[in-house]
């Protein structure tokens, strides 16, 4: 049996289950199936590294690492999906809707093709990038755990500092004298 008819009988079963998943709404179950290919490459690459390297898994991660692999991991999902700044990476797979404050915006997934809706959901949502930004971080510490412990440090001020700012700009709002009529 060939490449070509392997993958034509793929498609065809992805295309019959997706029908039977959704039949009233088009979701991209084949796009998926390539995030999920994407994610096993990228845990197999840092594998591979970690081998190459004779680095080994940690027996155990510290409460300071969790800590700050949580609050990274946190920041930058989020710098990800919804900062304007990161906006032209997520352009090819989303359409922007509306600006949501503080320099964050909101954005449609383009629905046209399979793997590019599919793409564009993982890039808007924090909550799902957060897997593969904690598996890069996590890689990272075996791999390079001086410079990834930087860029954590770094990420989780600049959590601490959002904060300070939402904090503060509170803090000025309570002191204003009360608007009269």
């Amino acid at each position: 049996m060939t490449t070509g008819t392997l993958t034509r009988r793929f498609s065809q079963r992805l295309r019959k289950l997706s029908a039977e998943y959704a039949p009233t709404e088009r979701r991209p179950l084949g796009g998926y199936v390539a995030e999920l290919a994407g994610y096993g490459v990228l845990l197999a690459a840092l594998a591979g590294a970690a081998r190459l390297t004779g680095r080994r898994l940690p027996d155990r991660v510290g409460p300071a690492d969790l800590a700050l692999l949580t609050v990274a991991t946190h920041k930058l999902a989020r710098l990800i999906a919804k900062d304007s700044v990161t906006s032209p990476l997520r352009a090819p797979f989303t359409r922007f809707k509306e600006p949501i404050g503080h320099g964050e915006v909101m954005e449609e997934v383009r629905d046209h093709q399979v793997v590019r809706h599919a793409v564009g959901e993982l890039l808007t949502c924090p909550f799902c990038l957060g897997v593969w930004v904690c598996t890069a971080l996590a890689g990272g510490l075996v791999l390079a755990p001086r410079a990834t412990r930087m860029v954590m440090t770094g990420a989780a001020a600049v959590t601490g500092s959002d904060f300070l700012q939402f904090a503060y700009t509170a803090a000025q709002r309570a002191a204003e004298p009360p608007e009269q009529s």
